[in-house]
């Protein structure tokens, strides 16, 4: 009974407190909520990650060990005042393993860890395996109108792809390691052409036959299956996010391309990467892939 009597006399005096406050013109509200704190964030990879095809569209000559470019899918996801890009080690060229001139990804990865790469990052994102599976060399072959040699390449590439499926486990591994408590996501690849449009023809010679282009999309479309079956067992927390679906209705020879091909530039280093479009494109797939405010700090 006394403890009755002494909850209503707690009652009153809370009505009688906020009574008074109101005739005092005082209102009563809670605590603001502090912002949440943001996300570190470290990118690797090849040159969907280095910014290529945003920006510059051709690379410095002499070529330099890693070259990026400004304006690319992570200098967006940097302007999301809930990131904070601690750093972007990728490089346009960049294989997984010491292949060419381009600082590869192990080196990538072994540079940073202990520096950017830590129990304390939270993000990490990544672009790898279109080199090391052959895309220079099927987009060379198939960018003809011989679907003969196109198909030769393309049937190689995926015979091939096992390999590069061992090289990208092995890649997620090492990144858990270095960032333990980081979500690691691994992006793929866009499929390039849309056969629906037809043959891509210049100056009435046929330069990319539909059949060609067919091809070309099968070997993205092997690639991409082999990245996330590389993610699935790889033993490691990295989730794989697959754009073909963002970027349907956006190929090369769509009306409203998010990739660059230049016919009169063959060689140049942007053709057959995102544009300025792809790459906000590239952004907004992985920022909705992933919920920032459960990346919380450790």
């Amino acid at each position: 009974m006394a403890t009755h009597h002494l909850r209503r006399r707690h009652t009153a005096l809370a009505g009688g407190l906020a009574i008074l406050a109101l005739c005092l013109g005082f209102t009563v509200s809670p605590a603001s909520a502090a912002p949440p704190t943001p996300v570190d964030y470290v990118a690797l990879g090849d040159s969907y990650t280095a910014g290529t095809g945003a920006g510059d569209l051709a690379g410095p000559f002499p070529a330099v060990p890693c070259w990026q470019s400004a304006g690319g899918y992570v200098d967006i996801v940097d302007a999301s005042t809930r990131v904070t890009l601690i750093d972007n080690a990728a490089c346009h060229g960049a294989f997984l393993g010491p292949v060419g001139t381009s600082t590869p990804v192990a080196q990538q990865i072994a540079e940073l860890s202990g520096t950017a790469l830590n129990s304390e990052t939270d993000l990490v994102s990544i672009t790898a395996g279109a080199l090391d599976a052959g895309s220079g060399l099927a987009l060379q072959a198939c960018s003809t109108p011989d679907t003969q040699t196109c198909a030769v390449i393309v049937a190689g590439i995926i015979q091939n792809l096992g390999t590069v499926e061992a090289a990208l486990e092995a890649t997620y591994q090492s990144i858990q390691l270095a960032a333990p408590n980081a979500t690691v996501v691994v992006l793929g690849y866009p499929r390039l052409f849309d056969p629906a449009k037809g043959d891509i023809v210049v100056g009435g010679v046929t330069v990319v036959p539909v059949a060609n282009q067919i091809l070309v999309n099968q070997a993205v479309d092997a690639l991409n299956a082999t990245i996330a079956k590389a993610v699935a067992e790889s033993g490691t927390s990295a989730v794989f996010v697959d754009v073909t679906k963002r970027f349907t209705g956006h190929a090369v020879n769509s009306d409203n391309p998010w990739i660059v091909l230049d016919l009169t530039q063959p060689l140049l280093d942007a053709n057959f990467h995102p544009n300025d479009a792809g790459h906000q494109a590239y952004a907004s797939v992985m920022l909705s892939s992933v919920q920032l405010n459960k990346l919380v700090k450790r």
